[in-house]
């Protein structure tokens, strides 16, 4: 490990930016961290083992003061994130990847905020989204944090300005996850401190394939550890019970609910993922088809409730709602202790285990009346309003984030008992985003080979 020397004065702000193999961007930051228009800041910069040119570039800065290189073996963003937090005298502390820059005014206007008002813990932009080149492809606006109520969405990773000694009293970053360090902060932070955006874009970020957030399903799979890890004791009391609404074969002779998929009845999967779930402390399916109900009393036994519903509630027109209150009573009169209700569909043959729990464990974090398992719509939508076809999502270089989309997956849907019943009530509604696999839905066909291909 090799360093220059450090700047003398004690600084405001710390900046560092974290490097591998970036020695293509590398330079362009760096210059905007020293462009800034307030100058009461230190630069370190910790290279993680660059096998390019990037070394050559970062020593062209040696004889900065103020600026202090690392040079270590490739260990992680994580590894290096505490590394900076120990090394860093500044008080505030700010994450600069390798691969963008900032904006000149962000570091003055930041720190401002955090001067100002002593009870916030960090201050987040918005941004513009950048290609490999450099070319502005959208500003990303961010919600009115003065106005955000479920805070669900969380900040950026990078370039998110953080008092140290909040950093430090939260225990700085968990190496037990590599990857979602802002996730991971921001999930502390909302539990003690107060945070808020400046809605103005101060960084650039930079897209291109070989940016982490690429690989979904790790990062959403981090994502419900981290939630998870945070509950309390108390939390992990609280289950739910789950319930499998099935027509049958008798009204819908096609359904695929016993077709096999890869030599298991499709039933079975979601069934099994709700048994290997902890969070799940019964599964009611409720079904007018008696050979379905005898067929699942032969596999599970009295593992799982078998409820024998009206066939003139399983028509393909009626509402589920009815189906859910009578199967509620049902599991209530065989004495199953329950928080939540988790409304499924047999159509979802991927979805895990761990994504169960984590919608229990989501709702208990953030304390909605709901969660629904939902998908970020990327897809132009649109509305025929008589005239002809309007587009509801417009194309824009402006990406706001109150105008995004999301999906729901086939009705998947986790909600408190308690509100049952109630009219006129205003309900809290929290989303889990599944993964593509875990998500896929089963209603024909085609949708049955991707099954089998998977």
């Amino acid at each position: 490990m090799g360093k220059n020397s450090k700047a003398i004065n004690t600084p405001l702000i710390t900046v560092y930016i974290t490097n591998h193999n970036y020695g293509k961007f590398i330079n362009k930051a760096i210059k905007s961290v020293l462009n800034q228009s307030i100058k009461n800041f230190e630069l370190i910069i910790i290279d993680d083992g660059s096998k390019d040119n990037s070394k050559k570039i970062i020593n062209n800065y040696k004889n900065n003061k103020k600026i202090t290189s690392i040079f270590q073996k490739n260990r992680g963003l994580i590894v290096s994130n505490n590394l900076a937090l120990r090394l860093a005298r500044g008080k505030y502390i700010m994450r600069l990847d390798a691969d963008d820059w900032l904006d000149s005014h962000a570091l003055e206007i930041m720190s401002n905020i955090l001067e100002r008002n002593s009870k916030i813990g960090l201050v987040f932009p918005d941004y513009f989204e950048v290609d490999r080149n450099g070319k502005v492809l959208n500003l990303v606006r961010r919600h009115d944090f003065k106005k955000v109520k479920l805070y669900d969405q969380p900040a950026h990773g990078a370039c998110t300005m953080i008092r140290k000694d909040c950093l430090e009293k939260i225990g700085g970053y968990n190496e037990k996850y590599d990857r979602q360090d802002g996730y991971y902060l921001w999930i502390k932070f909302i539990q003690r401190y107060e945070v808020i955006n400046t809605n103005l874009p101060l960084f650039f970020y930079r897209k291109h394939d070989s940016s982490l957030s690429k690989n979904e399903e790790k990062i959403l799979s981090t994502r419900s550890e981290i939630i998870r890890s945070n509950l309390s004791k108390k939390n992990f009391k609280k289950k739910a019970l789950a319930i499998l609404p099935i027509r049958g074969l008798q009204i819908n002779p096609s359904a695929l609910v016993l077709k096999k998929l890869k030599g298991k009845p499709l039933l079975l999967w979601t069934i099994e993922s709700l048994l290997e779930a902890k969070n799940i402390s019964k599964i009611c399916v409720t079904s007018p088809d008696r050979n379905i109900l005898s067929f699942l009393k032969k596999i599970y036994k009295n593992k799982i409730l078998l409820h024998k519903r009206d066939e003139k509630l399983g028509g393909i027109n009626i509402e589920i709602d009815e189906t859910i209150k009578l199967a509620t009573k049902f599991a209530i009169k065989k004495k199953i202790k329950f928080n939540y209700i988790f409304e499924l569909s047999y159509k979802t043959p991927f979805l895990k285990s761990k994504d169960i729990d984590g919608f229990v464990n989501l709702i208990d974090f953030f304390d909605t009346d709901e969660v629904l398992g939902v998908r970020t719509e990327l897809d132009r939508i649109y509305k025929h309003d008589g005239s002809g076809l309007k587009i509801v999502n417009k194309s824009s270089n402006l990406k706001l984030e109150r105008d995004q989309l999301f999906k729901s997956v086939d009705g998947i849907r986790l909600f408190k008992k308690s509100i049952i019943g109630k009219k006129n009530y205003k309900v809290k509604t929290g989303h889990y985003i599944l993964d593509q696999k875990s998500s896929h839905v089963i209603n024909s066909e085609l949708d049955w080979k991707i099954a089998k291909a998977i």
